[in-house]
């Protein structure tokens, strides 16, 4: 197909086709002439998470190409799923004081105490403590208080997730897995963020005894 049809397939406009190439976001089509080229399936496959990428998963281009750079790449899955980590979660500089002491001791404590295969460099374990620091600066360290039951409940959603990747490849092989493994790791985040605001509505109206259809209705 031509970049019209691709796009038309896509959803995608000609120009943003355009600069995914020259970005090398996008492989180049089966060049057919001086100015055209010929375009897969592939393509359409690799535009659509291009987009997920940065519309659902609110990655920046930077942070996508790096993810897309882990599909492409001979490397295994178990580094792929890291390098989509390491696009996702954005770990601050930090501060140095004693709530981060005591937080690094908190999450450090988790990791023995469930038994998880973390190195310390990964960047969810920085980003964690970096949350229970700021929590206790802000003076809410009682939110910090639930993070066993998050630590048992992401136990059961990752490996969920995980064995999903592994099955659900449809004899696509390495290239399939990669893929699904950052496309769970950014797009899965997001979902999460979503059924959580759902969820704190629910619980703030059960709790408060509020009716949210008083204020709020799905009429268009």
């Amino acid at each position: 197909m031509r970049v019209g049809e691709l796009s038309r397939r896509s959803g995608v406009s000609v120009p943003s086709i355009k600069y995914y190439l020259r970005e090398g976001m996008l492989p180049a089509g089966e060049r057919t002439g001086p100015n055209q080229a010929d375009y897969g399936e592939d393509h359409v496959r690799r535009l659509r998470l291009v987009r997920a990428l940065l519309d659902v998963g609110g990655l920046s281009v930077a942070a996508a190409k790096e993810v897309l750079a882990a599909v492409d790449g001979d490397v295994p899955l178990y580094e792929a799923l890291g390098a989509a980590q390491d696009a996702v979660v954005t770990v601050p500089g930090g501060v140095s004081d004693e709530a981060a002491a005591e937080a690094r001791a908190k999450v450090d404590g988790l990791v023995a105490r469930r038994g998880w295969r973390v190195t310390e460099a990964n960047p969810g374990r920085r980003a964690a403590a970096d949350v229970l620091a700021t929590y206790a600066r802000l003076g809410w360290p009682q939110f910090g208080e639930a993070i066993d039951d998050y630590a048992a409940a992401m136990e059961q959603l990752a490996a969920r997730e995980v064995e999903s990747v592994l099955s659900g490849t449809d004899g696509g092989g390495r290239e399939r897995a990669v893929e699904g493994a950052v496309t769970g790791t950014v797009l899965g985040g997001s979902l999460l963020l979503a059924l959580r605001v759902m969820a704190q509505a629910d619980a703030s109206a059960r709790l408060l005894g509020a009716d949210p259809s008083d204020k709020f209705t799905t009429d268009s």
